[in-house]
């Protein structure tokens, strides 16, 4: 048996995505890992609700032994047998992240070499990660470039602390994907600025959208609000940016004791950072296309000043794969993410 891959869940950033890069490509490779130290860097190390979700789903589409996988663990073995694609539900019982769990999930699932279903209940909009929105209108068009099929449909959000969303994933396999590279995003097309609410105040969007549409020079017909009674409580505010050759897409979360007006100018900011940069690829999104890209074997994209999340998850692939990842700084505005000596896998 092959012994397992040590990966220290302390290195870098410390959190969740150093668990779920690990084990995507455990599954994918069907390589046994042990990885320890998990979540170091947090208030409440060890594996939450949130994360135990994501190793035991991963254990059962590829029929994994594990050990350590309970609440509070800073360790686990993992060793995946066989990946069997299929029809699957996952509840993570809280309002822990479906887009994270998916994230855990897809890549596998899009190599395998039969379709996949999943339904995901729990959150589908989380201030610390990426939410409906940008999976389906960033990051999937990009995965689609790149020959992955996803069709991705959110049929209820889901809020902390309520949870209660159900995200549900169609999942197309793909013998292998294509390199992709993004040297520019081209000219801005569109934007656009959501603001939904979920059993609260309406005035709370009108006063975000109101914001945002003075910060960024936003016309009426492209503001939006929506409502959404029973589901709440819950806010979140979106600004979706299209571009010749991509989408960004940008998000602030209503939060308690925060003045709706503070949320959106947090958020119009963080707008008019990435498009004052003229980079292609926005933080976040870089975070998403390095293991598409490890996968594919190849691809460049011209990205804002690399994360600390970066270059953990940078570093994580790199423990699996024969390959690099180099970065080189263009101005101290602009970072190039280059692939080199790469394999497909």
């Amino acid at each position: 048996m092959t012994e397992p891959l040590p990966i220290d869940g302390s290195y870098g950033e410390g959190g969740g995505q150093i668990l779920r890069t690990a084990l995507a490509l455990s599954v994918h490779l069907k390589r046994p890992i042990h990885l320890f130290n998990l979540r170091a860097h947090r208030d409440r190390p060890g594996l939450r609700r949130q994360h135990l979700s994501c190793v035991l789903a991963a254990a059962e589409i590829s029929q994994a032994e594990i050990q350590g996988a309970e609440i509070g663990s800073r360790e686990i073995y993992f060793a995946p047998r066989s990946l069997h694609p299929g029809r699957y539900t996952f509840d993570i019982g809280t309002a822990g992240s479906t887009t994270l769990l998916l994230q855990t999930l897809l890549l596998p699932l899009l190599l395998a070499e039969a379709p996949s279903r999943l339904i995901l209940r729990g959150g589908t909009h989380n201030s610390k990660a990426p939410p409906f929105e940008f999976l389906a209108q960033a990051f999937l068009p990009l995965l689609a470039r790149m020959g992955g099929q996803v069709n991705l449909r959110l049929e209820r959000p889901g809020f902390y602390p309520r949870g209660g969303g159900i995200l549900e994933a169609e999942i197309e396999p793909v013998t292998r994907l294509q390199p992709l590279t993004l040297p520019e995003r081209g000219q801005v097309l569109t934007m656009h600025a959501r603001a939904l609410v979920a059993d609260l105040p309406r005035r709370i969007a009108e006063r975000e959208i109101e914001t945002l549409a003075h910060a960024l020079g936003l016309p009426p017909a492209n503001l939006t609000i929506e409502e959404r009674p029973g589901l709440g409580p819950g806010n979140v505010v979106i600004v979706t940016v299209r571009c010749e050759h991509l989408t960004e897409v940008f998000t602030g979360f209503g939060e308690r004791r925060v003045r709706a007006e503070t949320v959106a100018d947090h958020l119009a900011t963080e707008v008019k950072e990435y498009l004052a940069t003229g980079a292609a690829v926005g933080p976040h999104l870089a975070d998403q296309l390095l293991l598409p890209l490890a996968l594919a074997g190849g691809g460049r994209f011209l990205t804002t000043p690399p994360t600390l999340h970066t270059t953990t998850n940078i570093w994580v692939i790199e423990q699996f794969l024969p390959l690099r990842f180099h970065l080189r700084q263009e101005n101290h505005r602009r970072f190039w993410i280059e692939l080199t000596n790469s394999v497909r896998w």
